[in-house]
């Protein structure tokens, strides 16, 4: 997409970003309220509106820069909180709270995927659009889906590795939490991210291609 503008852009990826976003963190509360933890529910975050969910920086700044500059495609939303103690079982449940995000918006693939069939099929002045939008919601979900898998905390791959260790080994991983986004940012700015990646984002776009 770098033929188009600025604005062009925006247009095209802001709906996406927002619905991948939204829908992940509106996942994680479900998830948590439907095993017993009622915090994110009480708060307001168990919604599909968005701005319940927007984060400045992460939400808008970050994405709006990954658009403009071009490349992976970087961004949070406000995290849901979850009180993993009122789960009804904490270390079995919290597995199934962290994967619910990435779930989220590994379904969103795909219904990104079924709008894409459906503009490629049409002939109106919106099918373009909507083909570009796709595009786009496809690239987006595939990218938070994979870094929201990586095993550092307090990443979704971190939470989900920590529940399936021995309690005294997960006592001792949860000690890197504290180091965990700047583990991410290294891992951004040197461009191993995106090394790492690469082999997985292959296989699920070998995936994609599958329903074309």
């Amino acid at each position: 997409m770098g033929d188009f503008n600025l604005i062009q852009k925006i247009t095209i990826y802001a709906l996406p970003v927002l619905f991948a976003i939204t829908l992940h963190e509106a996942a994680h509360a479900y998830a948590a309220r439907r095993f017993g933890d009622n915090t994110a529910y009480m708060m307001g975050r168990m919604t599909l509106n968005p701005l319940k969910h927007i984060d400045p920086i992460g939400t808008i700044l970050l994405p709006l820069l990954s658009v403009t500059l071009g490349g992976f495609i970087f961004g949070w939303a406000k995290p849901v909180p979850v009180n993993f103690g009122a789960l009804r079982k904490p270390r079995e449940h919290s597995r199934w709270v962290a994967a619910a995000g990435p779930a989220a918006n590994f379904l969103m693939i795909f219904l990104w995927l079924a709008l894409f069939k459906l503009a490629l099929s049409t002939d109106t002045g919106y099918s373009e659009p909507l083909a570009l939008m796709s595009q786009a919601g496809i690239g987006i979900n595939i990218s938070l889906m994979l870094l929201n898998l990586l095993p550092i905390l307090p990443l979704d791959g971190g939470r989900i590795v920590e529940s399936l260790l021995p309690p005294g080994t997960a006592w001792k991983y949860a000690q890197t939490e504290r180091y965990g986004m700047w583990v991410l940012l290294a891992l951004i700015a040197t461009g191993l991210l995106s090394v790492i990646l690469r082999p997985f984002y292959g296989l699920m776009y070998d995936l994609v291609r599958l329903f074309l």
